[in-house]
């Protein structure tokens, strides 16, 4: 990837062009967020920066280049990379380990990396998603279990948002998707009025701790080596020494780092990933709420209760019989 100019250029949102990559939602990706641009400015928000779109490719050497940029010139700050669907079968393990580095390299510096469909093959072969839920088309996710089994596929949640890696289900996701990051990084409004203007259904937005969106573009690879594991591991082990040894960093100064980076005690970040994880539970299992607390990793359920309601401001029991997608 070349270097650029050092100019901020706000949310950079990267789409991942690979043989057979269904084009519709590769340029409608592109379109959407092209619209979102026009509707920032119609709202007249002067201080958003316009969202920047590039296209990505492997070249003849393996190397992975720029094949389309709405703002040419400047350095690339990705905060996000989409992994679109084909309309062919699943791409061939050959095919995945041409891409396997480059999506760990970008994870690893705190890109987002967010698939539609059977774009999950190529997170799946890169290790990130080991010991993780992921969602994938129902057609596709046998086959996902069957050559990943350290994913956990289900194709019954349409989108899967944990923090540092995004999957859909549909193919035709990518709208969804799309607004999804919208709200996510720019705000409520800006989605609703895009999907609005582009005349489909709003994304419903989730009660606060329902989805928890952790800052990951700090620059304090120590520190996003934790939150790697956190969200990875469901925070259910997790605690300072621990933290602070995956860090490898003394605890007073990784305290000192980690809500630096991140805006929040380590307490607090792993409470927000435990509620998220209790949030998906909720919706889509019949589990018990005991028994949710225990999976997320709270002994005392009680306690899990009082943080839950704390964070989402509903009871668990109260959330099921809002959100419930299981009957």
């Amino acid at each position: 990837m070349r270097a650029k100019t050092d100019m901020d250029t706000g949310l950079e949102i990267g789409v991942l062009v690979y043989p057979d990559a269904q084009r519709a939602a590769v340029h409608g990706l592109t379109d959407l967020f092209t619209v979102a641009n026009q509707v920032a400015c119609e709202l007249g928000d002067g201080k958003l920066l316009p969202i920047r779109i590039s296209h990505w490719q492997l070249d003849q050497t393996g190397e992975l280049c720029e094949v389309y940029d709405s703002l040419p010139g400047v350095r690339h700050d990705l905060k996000v990379l989409v992994v679109p669907p084909s309309l062919g079968p699943a791409p061939a393990p050959a095919l995945l380990e041409r891409h396997r580095a480059h999506l760990c390299q970008w994870h690893a510096r705190g890109t987002v990396l967010a698939s539609v469909c059977i774009g999950v093959f190529f997170i799946a072969a890169s290790g990130l998603l080991d010991g993780r839920s992921a969602s994938t088309h129902w057609n596709y996710a046998q086959t996902l279990a069957e050559r990943y089994p350290q994913v956990r596929a289900d194709a019954s949640v349409a989108l899967l948002d944990d923090g540092d890696i995004m999957t859909s289900a549909g193919l035709m996701a990518w709208t969804e998707l799309g607004l999804r990051l919208l709200e996510r990084f720019l705000g409520a409004t800006l989605a609703r009025e895009t999907a609005r203007y582009l005349a489909v259904d709003p994304v419903p937005t989730p009660l606060p701790g329902a989805l928890f969106a952790p800052r990951l573009d700090h620059g304090d690879e120590a520190v996003l080596k934790v939150q790697h594991w956190l969200q990875g591991s469901g925070a259910r082990e997790a605690n300072l020494a621990s933290m602070a040894g995956c860090a490898g960093l003394e605890e007073r100064t990784f305290l000192r780092r980690f809500r630096a980076a991140t805006g929040l005690r380590p307490t607090q970040y792993c409470q927000q990933v435990r509620v998220g994880r209790a949030c998906r539970l909720l919706e889509f299992t019949r589990r018990s709420v005991d028994q949710i607390a225990w999976g997320v990793g709270y002994q005392d359920p009680s306690a899990f209760r009082k943080v839950f309601q704390r964070v989402t401001g509903l009871t668990p029991s109260d959330y099921r019989r809002r959100f419930a997608v299981v009957a």
